[in-house]
């Protein structure tokens, strides 16, 4: 198995890392790594040796059975490969349909990891996903050192500074990802995508999401966008002509697979933008979401609107992208490699190993038939039969009990008052309005915040403690008592508090 150093100017990730290279050779292969090939990514040759791997040269790592690279190869590395050899890479087999013809000439089984389905047991193969996450975080870092301002917002002695106000479009992996190292900074952040499905995971990040009402607008059956009608498009453009005047940074990652990237900012709506706002153009690549984007580049408009085109966003973090892409690599392997002794099976039954083979034995094979993933929720039961009702009492009953109810209880408190010692009266007054406010500020507490307010709560408990203790040694019995069974109450809530906060919490901790 052979690792390839990559020749594409500025891509500095490599297939396989120390790590992953001890994980395949537990898969019974050997590995040869291109010399030089993970110093990019900070990853020496000796790092390799000690994970047991052999260092080769370009010639010999090319010509292994199996070669692990991140770009697709060009014409002369094409030549390099043995005939019957597989191609483990990015090859976009949806856009390049000659290289698939040249790797089907030199019958090299060429498999495509920018190809495997989104289905719930691809998602450890699914680069796609783990180089969106990382680019997802990377524009927001690059818009932030453009931008040249806070993000969150701040109150000083020398003036007060507003928070930065987002605008990811299309929340995907990527732009959730952006959305929540924005939010994770401060900033104001707002999305949008025609998929409804995605509107709780941009709440579940803080952010808000920014709705177009349109008739095509449903739940996705493969769980990536698809084109939209003129109808969802210029109600989408009026949001984005509404929206943008008033956002700091936008960062765009639409696309469609198989298209160009769908246009969603003009021109026009490039030039409402105030001075000094960043655009991301995380589409850049396949054609732009932005007007006046370039692929590789950053423009300044007139306006002084910087527009980001960059198209390396995850290889500008190289350490990390590496490491994810090559477990992505061994994942898939482990799939291939059934018998974990070297000997690579390809399975066409399989679904994933079908749709990620794209040229097999000097035959193209792409595209792969269709893979049906519904993100749809599932229906729901039918609701069990109702219970018999409920005698109904009329309205006029049921309003004279609550005003009989009332007019007791006031007669009551008066009769306590009148016959009650001052300070009882005072200590009355305190408890009633305590009951009011707990009432009203704790009925309207979300549910997010009840773990913190039960430790609010045991906090007032060892109040009472404390207080209870003081008068557990009165002269008078009765005081006595109450003081014995405040303390017991209090102590119950006390404990059982923090069982049940220890016990929520730790629904949240990791294994």
């Amino acid at each position: 198995m052979g690792v390839v150093s990559e020749a594409r100017d500025g891509e500095t990730r490599v297939a396989a890392t120390a790590l992953t290279v001890a994980q395949l050779r537990g898969l019974g292969y050997e590995v040869v790594v291109e010399s030089g090939a993970g110093l990019a990514a900070s990853i020496g040759d000796e790092a390799y040796r000690e994970a047991g791997a052999s260092i080769g040269s370009r010639t010999e790592v090319w010509g292994a059975d199996v070669v692990l690279a991140v770009d697709a190869p060009v014409e002369e590395e094409i030549a390099l490969l043995r005939e019957g050899a597989v191609l483990v890479s990015l090859l976009a087999p949806g856009q390049r349909p000659e290289l698939l013809e040249a790797l089907a000439r030199a019958s090299v089984t060429a498999l495509a990891m920018d190809a495997v389905p989104r289905i719930s047991r691809a998602q450890s193969m699914d680069v796609l996903s783990s180089m969106a996450n990382i680019a997802g975080y990377r524009a927001v870092v690059e818009a932030a050192h453009a931008f040249g301002r806070f993000f969150t917002g701040q109150v000083t002695a020398a003036g007060k500074v507003p928070p930065a106000k987002v605008l990811v479009a299309g929340a995907g992996v990527a732009g959730l990802a952006a959305i929540g190292a924005a939010g994770s900074l401060g900033a104001v952040v707002r999305a949008t995508d025609p998929r409804p499905e995605v509107a709780d995971q941009v709440r579940s990040l803080g952010g808000e999401y920014l709705a177009v009402e349109s008739a095509d607008v449903e739940v996705s059956a493969t769980g990536y966008a698809k084109e939209m009608s003129d109808d969802y498009n210029s109600r989408a453009a009026a949001l984005y002509a509404k929206t943008l005047p008033d956002t700091d940074i936008l960062i765009t990652t639409a696309l469609v697979p198989g298209r160009p990237a769908p246009r969603l900012v003009t021109a026009e709506m490039v030039a409402a933008m105030r001075p000094g706002s960043v655009i991301v153009d995380m589409a850049a690549a396949q054609g732009g979401n932005v007007a006046g984007s370039v692929a590789g580049e950053t423009v300044v408009t007139d306006n002084q609107v910087t527009v980001i085109g960059f198209t390396d966003l995850a290889a500008r973090l190289p350490a990390q992208a590496s490491q994810l892409y090559g477990t992505n690599l061994v994942n898939l392997l482990k799939l291939l490699t059934p018998g974990k002794d070297g000997q690579l099976v390809l399975d066409f039954d399989d679904v994933v190993q079908r749709s990620v083979t794209v040229t097999r034995e000097g035959t193209t094979t792409w595209p792969p038939p269709p893979v049906q993933v519904s993100a749809a929720p599932q229906p729901a039961a039918a609701p069990p039969p109702a219970p018999p009702a409920a005698p109904v009492r009329s309205r006029a009953a049921t309003t004279a009990r609550r005003y009989a109810v009332v007019g007791l209880g006031a007669a009551l408190l008066f009769l306590a008052t009148a016959f009650a010692p001052q300070q009882l009266i005072g200590n009355l007054t305190v408890f009633v309005l305590a009951i009011v406010i707990g009432y009203y500020v704790i009925g309207h507490v979300h549910h997010a915040l009840h773990t913190p307010l039960m430790s609010v709560t045991n906090a007032i408990s060892g109040i009472i403690v404390v207080g209870a203790m003081l008068q557990i040694g009165h002269a008078h019995t009765a005081v006595t008592v109450l003081a014995f069974a405040a303390v017991l109450l209090a102590s119950i809530n006390i404990f059982g508090g923090f069982a049940v906060t220890r016990r929520m919490l730790s629904m949240f901790a990791k294994d």
